[in-house]
């Protein structure tokens, strides 16, 4: 008879033995990898393994959550750097025909980590060496790869133009890639809808290995990677935007008012009429709570900031034709370049130079975000139980953009981004943590659970919608492996995507039927579901 410790022993043994197995067929497949890798690249392709110097220092460069960042994250056992399109196209072709999951990325600004961690063994395309920029001033447009940043690239039209800009993210370390891949907005989408909407070519490596501009993609294709998220499709390597006016000044303003203040019917008057404002006016609002000015008590400050294409002269006058609540002064409007109201939008000091955009800072911090549409006005009963909420919290910061104009006019199917006419506003949800809190975390991100399935009266139903540049795992059964039946992949697809989701399905079962490309939430194949 065996004894505890017998079978205990037995069981070590075993998965000792199973480990080993295991070790050795990924050793061999990573020899046959590097290999395959040699064989099809002319020039060397920098690659790098958990012993290589810089192997910690390049994984962690562009990950900006850091709760994706501990020792008992999964790592890939291989990052590749390419330096040129073709070193692309031969990791494709050698993953592909070695099974090896890859995943891509080009920023870093990943809600959930998955465009480098996996629950399989996986390797690390970076682009982060593909961002070269040229800016047409003659034909407003641009050609950007996909490892630049937001910053680099508003960087690089400035440098040429004082007249020409990019509505893209507000936040400027931001890549490219993802950015344009999930549809992607910022503080001109009421004037020039998103990313996604500008953008006139691209190109792209398939799962063949081969490079497909717009007219040999074919529009199915290209109307996917503008909002369909990225990981599902191919790897873009470029992108042709078009380029968009702005005037040589504009104007910002920032006003926070606590509830003392009037924050609430503040608050309640801007659902009404932010969505109605000139296409050239933005305004946008963050909720945190904050100390009130009696002793150990909390508040809830609301910050209103903006941007205006125009002068501060005609601000005032829009702003005291539909928001004279606010109370906004001469000296809360401040006039500047668009590329100065980058910076100051993005937290950045004003009288920075620009050169910090081009220098890729990188904003590292423990949270967690979701998203939320919101189509009809919340009462003001209804914002301070909200209030109370987010004060009983303490943890949760949110903050309100306004849709309406261009958003408005542009059909749901134009592109895989479907949120457009009849959303007021989209709310992000954010817990965040210091490092001394990481043993608790789970209980921020409880926290921010809660504050989402509080705010259920309040939000868009039938689907709930979600964005999907803010990859929220817990909007369905997460994949393992990117291995989703459809009926699983479409509890979040139509959230992130509406009825904009078949299509996207569709696409995806022609141009990718073996799912190569994939991750915990991308778009399924027909093809590869049904072979399964």
């Amino acid at each position: 008879m065996r004894t505890a410790s017998s079978n205990l022993l037995l069981l070590l043994v075993s998965i000792s033995l199973s480990f080993s197995i295991f070790s050795n067929v990924l050793a061999t497949t990573h020899g046959e990898f590097l290999t395959c890798i040699s064989l099809h690249s002319s020039t060397s392709i920098p690659i790098y393994t958990p012993q290589s110097v810089n192997y910690s220092s390049i994984l962690q460069s562009t990950i900006s959550l850091l709760r994706f960042n501990s020792s008992t994250t999964p790592k890939p056992f291989l990052i590749l750097t390419p330096l040129e399109e073709s070193h692309v196209q031969t990791a494709v072709i050698c993953s592909r025909k070695h099974g090896i999951q890859i995943k891509v990325r080009s920023g870093g600004h990943d809600y959930e980590g998955l465009s480098y961690t996996s629950d399989v063994p996986f390797i690390i395309i970076d682009l982060f060496n593909l961002r070269d920029i040229n800016v047409d001033t003659k034909g407003k447009s641009a050609w950007v790869q996909s490892g630049a940043t937001t910053g680099e690239l508003y960087y690089n039209i400035a440098k040429k133009s004082n007249t020409l800009a990019f509505p893209a993210a507000i936040c400027t370390t931001v890549g490219i890639g993802g950015h344009i891949s999930g549809g992607g907005y910022g503080s001109m989408l009421r004037k020039y809808g998103t990313a996604g909407d500008n953008v006139i070519d691209a190109r792209i490596v398939d799962v063949h290995g081969r490079i497909l501009n717009r007219k040999s993609m074919g529009e199915g294709l290209f109307w996917a990677i503008r909002g369909g998220g990225g990981g599902s499709f191919g790897i873009v390597l470029s992108w042709k935007l078009r380029l968009v006016s702005v005037p040589p000044t504009v104007t910002v303003f920032s006003v926070g008012k606590t509830l003392a203040e009037g924050a609430t019917s503040l608050v309640h008057k801007w659902q009404d009429i932010a969505h109605k404002l000139p296409q050239e006016l933005l305004i946008f609002l963050t909720l945190r709570v904050v100390n009130a000015t009696t002793k150990d008590e909390k508040t809830v400050r609301a910050t209103f900031r903006s941007l205006f294409l125009g002068d501060a002269k005609k601000l005032k006058i829009v702003m005291k034709q539909t928001f004279p609540e606010l109370g906004l002064e001469s000296k809360d409007s401040i006039e500047m370049s668009w590329i100065q109201s980058v910076l100051f939008l993005d937290n950045i000091p004003t009288n920075s130079s620009i050169d910090i955009l081009g220098s890729r800072p990188q904003a590292k911090a423990y949270y967690k975000g979701k998203s939320d549409y919101v189509k009809e006005p919340i009462s003001q009963t209804g914002l301070e139980l909200i209030w109370e909420r987010l004060i009983n919290d303490g943890q949760t910061a949110m903050a309100f953009m306004p849709y309406g104009g261009r958003m408005s006019q542009i059909s749901e199917s134009e592109t895989p981004f479907p949120h457009r006419n009849g959303n007021l506003f989209k709310i992000l949800y954010v817990s965040s943590w210091n490092e001394k809190q990481v043993s608790t975390s789970d209980k921020y991100i409880n926290q921010l659970r809660k504050m989402y399935r509080f705010m259920t009266p309040y939000v868009s139903k039938s689907p709930r919608e979600a964005y999907v540049n803010y990859r929220d795992l817990d909007i369905g059964e997460t994949s393992k492996n990117g291995t989703a039946s459809y009926s699983q992949a479409k509890v979040w697809g139509t959230k992130y995507f509406k009825g904009n989701f078949d299509r996207l399905v569709a696409v995806k079962s022609k141009i990718d039927p073996d799912n190569f490309f994939r991750n915990e939430q991308s778009i399924p194949s027909i093809a590869y579901v049904l072979k399964i």
